[in-house]
């Protein structure tokens, strides 16, 4: 007899990926280990073959169900291939039984590139971190090491935190909330076949978190502020008449006791008045600070919490086919997607065990987005800013790294792009 296949529901937050999934936005990840040396192939495919059945909610296919999609166990070991010519391609083809990551390099560079069903940011840099920790355990015979803040179990990893920590909410408020606005859009030249045009920015984390704290405030508050300032640097006079919305992805561990790889996040959204602009980023600091203190309350980030689950308990919506929801979705996505300027993902300062610090240069992350996204990671004193969007032209990030620059922080850019985009030319990631 045959061997039943293990299945898990789509967490919450996964069961509108799909549905988005479209050209440039195929929401998929890039979290990159930039090492002080080459990568060594053969040693990343025998770390990868050890380390992906730690991760089994990894190594799934996606399906569709009647009335939603779900994770099947696959039997397909994952392999190493050095990087294509294009990142962040699209990992799920409907009707292919395929893997919903990939593990690439290029120099010294270790790529895992994930769809959004699996994992969050953070989720996804577990799978990461363990995976180049045994591959320097291997290539440098050092002691097996040990993470202390990741991971306890494999059923942990696999946990769906949201169904977890569900409690009954009134409905969808926030859902509804995010398809309701307008906000100032960007327009810049987009690439004619859609491919995801990524920027770098690498920076010292201890000159930005003094400048932060030079303002009074913090490295998230600082980081949308400057953006926001650099927005309104690229809009003209009759576009101030929209506001700039910056939405800010919350990693829920922080509030909830989970060790879970999956998606276990919120969103708040950030929004600045441009007509309110003195020429100063100290008449933004003030507004985003007061958002962030406001949005971030155990009470709010709950209710935030229990809104997106709502979506899976909501009766109506559970017996709504899968076919009419994926269109149903796309429509609401559109129209949220007009209420937000752009995403702003603060995945915080990365560690690693002791010992592996001295072989790992930084790491970064991007995320694939219909207009713009920006993950920001840490590690020792590098603080990286990975854009992400379908444009040949990075007007507004651009601006974010002039100021960073006038404000005495350096910015060490590379980028995907070989042509020459504004005032400035983008060196390929290297």
């Amino acid at each position: 007899m045959a061997k039943s296949s293990r299945w898990y529901k789509l967490d919450n937050a996964a069961k509108i990926v799909p549905s988005q999934a479209k050209g440039a936005d195929t929401r998929v990840f890039r979290l990159t280990a930039v090492l002080k040396e080459d990568v060594n192939k053969e040693v990343l495919e025998q770390a990868l073959s050890e380390v992906a059945p730690e991760f089994p909610i990894f190594n799934v296919v996606l399906k569709p169900g009647f009335f939603w999609y779900y994770l099947e166990d696959a039997d397909i070991a994952p392999h190493v291939e050095e990087e294509g010519e294009f990142p962040l391609e699209a990992l799920y083809s409907p009707g292919k039984r395929d893997l919903l990551y990939r593990v690439n390099y290029y120099r010294n560079r270790i790529n895992l590139e994930v769809f959004h069903v699996l994992a969050d940011g953070t989720g996804a840099f577990m799978f990461l971190k363990h995976l180049v920790a045994k591959y320097l355990e291997i290539r440098h015979s050092l002691p097996l090491t040990r993470f202390d803040d990741d991971i306890s179990s494999m059923q942990e990893n696999s946990a769906d935190a949201f169904d977890t920590f569900y409690e009954k909410s009134a409905g969808l408020e926030q859902l509804k909330e995010m398809g309701g606005k307008r906000a100032w859009q960007l327009n810049e030249e987009k690439d004619p076949n859609l491919r995801c045009h990524l920027i770098e920015g690498v920076v010292s984390a201890g000159k930005f978190l003094e400048k932060a704290k030079e303002y009074g405030t913090t490295v998230g508050v600082f980081s949308v502020a400057v953006y926001i300032e650099a927005a309104i640097k690229r809009m003209t006079v009759r576009q101030k008449k929209r506001p700039i919305v910056v939405s800010v992805p919350v990693n829920l561990r922080q509030f909830y006791h989970s060790f879970t790889a999956r998606n276990f996040f919120s969103v708040i959204n950030i929004s600045f008045n441009a007509l309110e602009y003195d020429g100063t980023i100290e008449s933004i600091i003030p507004k985003v600070k007061s958002a962030f203190t406001e949005q971030l309350s155990k009470e709010k980030i709950n209710d935030n919490m229990n809104s997106y689950a709502a979506l899976e308990h909501n009766f109506a919506v559970k017996m709504i086919p899968l076919i009419i929801k994926d269109i149903g979705i796309s429509i609401f996505s559109m129209a949220a997607g007009r209420g937000v300027t752009c995403t702003m993902s603060n995945l915080g300062r990365i560690t690693m065990p002791e010992g592996l610090d001295g072989y790992i240069d930084y790491f970064s992350a991007f995320m694939a987005a219909p207009s713009e996204q920006v993950c920001v990671s840490t590690f020792g004193d590098k603080m990286v800013f990975g854009e992400v969007s379908p444009y040949v032209t990075h007007g507004v990030m651009m601006n974010f790294f002039r100021i960073l620059t006038a404000a005495g922080i350096d910015v060490e850019i590379s980028s995907n792009d070989y042509d020459y985009y504004e005032e400035d030319k983008g060196a390929v990631l290297s």
